[in-house]
């Protein structure tokens, strides 16, 4: 019989036990009973901060959140248990449906006081991030990363949860599986390990850890320890922005895993376990006289076993320029830095990045050097480090974040860069993300076979993005019909997806896919990837419902609301397309192109009035929208307002004076108007821009 709870693993492993139980990992979540929210609550009264306001009350053994809305209106929450330890505990509170609700208010065990882990946002009820809203529902976001056997059994035709676990925090078993006697687990066991050879072997036994210390996408319902990460999870890369810089270092909350696989540190063969122990939750060794850091940097260096890479020698004070003790004396201080999310949780970059200001001045990027000295400047800080470093810092790791910054705009000046880096780039991840801003560009011959040569790549990571940027493109099918019998499950999902009505996906393949799109069904994401796959298989009135229930559920989301238009203009549902694009926009104020496809969209759907006003936003907007101006000009004209009309197409000439399009049509209107003198003049700047330019011809004859 399988050992299930950490309670089985007491009588055997006693010392293990107790260096656990009082830890992060053990309270990450816990019962009313297993806390003192007797003292929590001790405040009593009404407490608030950053739109949210409750009254705390202890009735009897029970207690309760009592909100108080903006309207005066008051809700009473019956508290559940408790999420997190430290820094920060959050109430989860009862829902409908099976669902439990973080509070936005936090209590601080350490400063004794709550506080609001959005800080000053004031989140709106009806928001998706609105702690009542499903991104912040517990059974679907925080519960697989705080509990023990998880299941989140989510009823798709109820919108129900009936969640289950094997106990609460992070116990032996969710590390370990459910071991039988001699140990072996499923996942090891299908493989033909012997028991417990995957924990041995810390390569693998980390990826474990990853199952909650990443930013990712869940490819499965249930990941086992010792499974293969790329088998269950599409790690999250750093090619957007606002999630990650473009050096690699975390901007938004990544939750460590991806920085650590971008890393020097990581190819070299360092794993979790060369610096935590994973059952106290400390560090091996001190971080604040550098040992931890000089067991592998000091003479005569460490080899890594899994790689033979010798750890270059550091003097911690020679190499810093700070007083040894002090904090800049700190390895962490500099290729560690720290940044507080949720207010007061401070998170470890996992990069092991040079310090760089240039890279501040040039793109934006913090660098520890001014996090630390914040009363001097970015230039005090360039100035110091060209001192100190000079051209050590002119490293690949400044080539790659400028040359990533310009391929997230997908810029063709972008290509030679990013091809330059892959040539010989020996980082899976970071060859992923190469591959992944040049997919926009492969049109390119450089770019194509650069593609096509990742598909044997040995990482999965690498695979995948050679598979997306090879989706859609004709004639390619055939390469990305071979990706179906991938070894890697995340590889084999690409394929699906790319060719998602292809008689050669086996029955298996499509089973574990369908599976894969209603996992998420109760999250608007979820809902937003079911109808982009139904679109892609030209079920638009079916995608078009899964995409109402997503904006239904995340109302402030333009994303979601411009894949709704584009797939109800597929449909031919004009009227309704140009109304989502025109939320969309909205929801965009400063977004002048969101605004002009709306226009256009109104235009389509014969609402001149509303298109008119639509575009007449979009170039106050963005007063460059050179189509933008043209399209309102023609409606102006239309309506018997030749002058503004005029006036508008003037405009769309100045903003593009290489397109012979405008100054002709300003021509058809002086023409129409009986004024043939400026009819020809501006024909003529038409022909100036191209000589053989017909229209304007024909106008001349």
């Amino acid at each position: 019989m399988p050992h299930q709870t950490s309670e089985s693993c007491r009588e055997c492993h006693s010392d293990i036990f107790k260096a656990w139980e009082g830890t992060d990992h053990a309270l990450a979540n816990r019962p009313i009973a297993a806390t003192d929210l007797a003292e929590v609550f001790a405040t009593g009264g009404e407490v608030g901060e950053g739109g949210s306001r409750f009254n705390l009350e202890q009735r009897g053994e029970d207690f309760h959140m009592v909100g108080l809305g903006a309207d005066g209106k008051e809700t009473d929450y019956a508290v559940h248990g408790v999420l997190g330890y430290k820094p920060s505990r959050q109430m989860l509170v009862e829902g409908e449906g099976g669902r439990l609700q973080p509070t936005d208010l936090a209590w601080d065990p350490a400063e004794k006081e709550w506080f609001n882990v959005f800080g000053q946002e004031n989140r709106r009820e009806g928001e998706w991030g609105h702690w009542t809203g499903r991104g912040m529902n517990w059974n679907s976001m925080c519960a697989h990363c705080h509990m023990t056997g998880y299941r989140k059994n989510y009823d798709l035709e109820t919108d129900v949860y009936k969640s289950s676990w094997i106990e609460q925090g992070i116990s032996c078993v969710q590390c370990h599986g459910a071991v039988s006697e001699d140990h072996g687990t499923p996942a090891a066991l299908a493989r033909g390990d012997s028991p417990e050879s995957w924990i041995r072997d810390r390569a693998v036994a980390q990826e474990t850890c990853a199952y909650c210390h990443a930013r990712n996408e869940s490819l499965t319902a249930e990941f086992l320890p010792g499974a293969d990460y790329e088998d269950h999870f599409r790690l999250t890369l750093p090619t957007e922005e606002n999630i990650f810089w473009p050096d690699g270092q975390q901007q938004d909350e990544d939750f460590n895993w991806t920085s650590v696989k971008l890393s020097r540190m990581h190819h070299a063969g360092v794993s979790c376990m060369d610096c935590h122990d994973p059952h106290t939750n400390k560090t091996i060794l001190p971080v604040e006289n550098n040992a931890l850091c000089m067991q592998c940097h000091s003479t005569p260096g460490r080899v890594m076993p899994t790689t033979n890479i010798l750890a270059p020698v550091i003097d911690p004070t020679a190499h810093s320029r700070h007083l040894a003790g002090s904090t800049g004396n700190q390895c962490v201080s500099c290729h560690m830095p720290t940044t507080d999310y949720m207010i007061r949780s401070p998170r470890h970059d996992h990069g092991w990045l040079k310090p760089d200001p240039l890279m501040t001045k040039e793109l934006g990027v913090p660098n520890a050097c001014n996090r630390c000295h914040t009363d001097e400047s970015v230039d005090w800080a360039i100035q110091h480090s060209d001192t100190w470093y000079g051209e050590k810092l002119d490293s690949r790791q400044r080539q790659r974040a400028r040359a990533v910054a310009a391929g997230r705009t997908g810029s063709e000046e972008s290509v030679d860069a990013l091809l330059e880096l892959l040539a010989d780039e020996d980082i899976p991840a970071w060859h992923a993300t190469y591959l992944q801003l040049l997919s926009g560009h492969m049109h390119d011959a450089p770019v194509a076979q650069a593609v096509e040569e990742a598909l044997e790549h040995e990482d999965p990571m690498v695979r995948s993005a050679a598979v997306q940027a090879l989706a859609g493109q004709g004639g390619k099918e055939h390469l990305v019909r071979k990706a179906f019998d991938d070894p890697s499950r995340l590889v084999r999902f690409d394929a699906r997806w790319a060719l998602p009505d292809d008689p050669a996906a086996s029955a298996k393949l499509n089973e574990e896919y369908q599976t894969y799109l209603t996992q998420a069904m109760d999250q608007p994401g979820g809902r937003l990837r079911m109808g982009q796959y139904l679109a892609n298989l030209g079920r638009f009135d079916a995608a078009a419902t899964a995409l109402q229930t997503a904006v239904q559920w995340d109302r402030y989301s333009p994303g979601i609301y411009e894949t709704q238009a584009m797939v109800l203009q597929a449909a031919g549902r004009m009227p309704e397309a140009a109304n989502a694009f025109y939320r969309a926009a909205q929801l965009q104020p400063e977004n002048g192109d969101a605004m002009f496809r709306a226009g256009l969209a109104f235009a389509e759907a014969q609402r001149t009035q509303e298109a008119e006003n639509a575009l007449t936003i979009a170039v106050r907007r963005d007063a460059s929208l050179d189509r933008a101006w043209y399209n309102l000009g023609l409606l102006q004209v239309q309506k018997g307002e030749q002058a503004q009309g005029l006036e508008s197409l003037a405009k769309a000439e100045k903003a593009a004076p290489n397109v012979p399009d405008y100054p002709y049509a300003a021509a058809t209107v002086h023409w129409q108007m009986g004024d043939r003198e400026a009819a020809r003049a501006a024909a003529q700047r038409a022909l100036v821009v191209n000589p053989n330019y017909a229209p304007a011809l024909q106008l001349l004859r």
